[in-house]
């Protein structure tokens, strides 16, 4: 199936902005969690890890993991979407962008104050890219992939998967700290409040949905499960 067969349907032309609107936010949070240096997501810990050992900036590491992802679609059978291929790039695209624009902060205060910017943006982009229902993630399909081949409960899958990722991370030099604990913690809440938010009702648009899930809806919960 194309990579383009989600675009059809009458609110189009609202679905692409959001998707790319929070692909973009997406990328820019985690950044402002890398100027917090309180600890990043858990992937950001890895992605600022193999940063540190490679002399890559941080984005073009997060655009080479996510194809690296990608790959492990194909034996779990999984099909990607135009937002899961414009994930890979449009994240860390965006996330170099805003390390570029936003200096180092100094002080607890500040930081802390960037660190929640990032986590409450991180939820918003969520809400944003996953409600256009043009594809998840490369990391969210590999979760939701393995749930299914394995049988395994989603709980386990994602756990098993950001403690390996965490515990790699951090071996490598990411930053792991408070900011990584209040994110794990506070994720789930943001994104399923902002999924309410931006909605976009399916009717009308002819039962269209995203490549690789059934259920736009389902997948929604699925992801977001912990």
């Amino acid at each position: 199936m194309s990579i383009t067969s989600g675009l059809r349907g009458r609110r189009l032309s609202r679905r692409l902005p959001q998707l790319y609107v929070g692909l973009v936010l997406y990328g820019a949070s985690s950044a402002l969690l890398v100027r917090g240096g309180l600890g990043l997501e858990p992937w950001g810990v890895l992605h600022q890890g193999l940063a540190a050992r490679t002399g890559l900036t941080i984005g073009l590491v997060s655009i080479a993991v996510g194809a690296a992802v990608l790959l492990l679609w194909v034996p779990i059978r999984q099909r990607p979407g135009l937002g899961t291929v414009s994930n890979v790039f449009v994240v860390g695209i965006a996330m170099d962008g805003t390390l570029a624009a936003v200096p180092a902060v100094h002080g607890l205060g500040t930081r802390v104050a960037v660190a929640a910017a990032g986590i409450v943006l991180n939820g918003m982009a969520t809400g944003l890219y996953i409600s256009a229902r043009l594809g998840p993630g490369p990391r969210d399909g590999l979760m939701t992939g393995l749930h299914r081949l394995t049988g395994r409960s989603v709980r386990l899958v994602r756990t098993a998967i950001e403690v390996a990722v965490v515990t790699t991370g951090f071996a490598l030099g990411g930053t792991v700290g408070a900011g990584t604990v209040v994110y794990a913690l506070s994720i789930g809440p943001l994104a399923q409040l902002f999924l309410r938010v931006f909605a976009i009702p399916p009717a009308g648009e002819s039962g269209a949905v995203a490549p690789g899930s059934a259920d736009p809806s389902e997948r929604e919960r699925v992801i977001l499960r912990s």
